[in-house]
């Protein structure tokens, strides 16, 4: 699972070339934000020692996500959009999200994340 998650974050977000500016859903104090790929990954599956507070966003038993409120401004070669996202957990616990991102099209002529932000309504 390590290894897919890891492609996962290069193929969609630009760590391996360049910066990102990524703030997690739930994460705060000193480890509010992962501008590093191993800080976003410990943050999507967990397990890291270095991120003791990390349990796996990804790994949590998702039924139902949705999006809503999607709007978005084209920029040169940015895109920027910000939405609303509802997730309801196995348990039928529930999450609203406000998630902000940016785009670029990135040297190979890729288009990944160089911004990531996400907090809870």
């Amino acid at each position: 699972m390590i290894a897919e998650a890891t492609q996962v974050l290069s193929d969609n977000y630009d760590y391996d070339e360049g910066k990102v500016l990524f703030k997690p859903t739930l994460t705060f104090g000193s480890q509010t934000f992962r501008p590093s790929k191993e800080g976003a990954l410990s943050y999507f599956v967990g397990g890291n020692p270095d991120f003791p507070n990390d349990q796996g966003f990804k790994l949590k038993p998702w039924t139902k996500v949705w999006f809503n409120q999607l709007d978005y401004i084209l920029h040169g070669d940015l895109a920027i959009a910000q939405c609303n996202v509802h997730l309801i957990g196995e348990d039928d616990s529930h999450i609203f999200v406000n998630k902000s991102f940016v785009f670029k099209i990135c040297d190979d002529g890729k288009v990944r994340i160089v911004l990531h932000q996400s907090s809870a309504s």
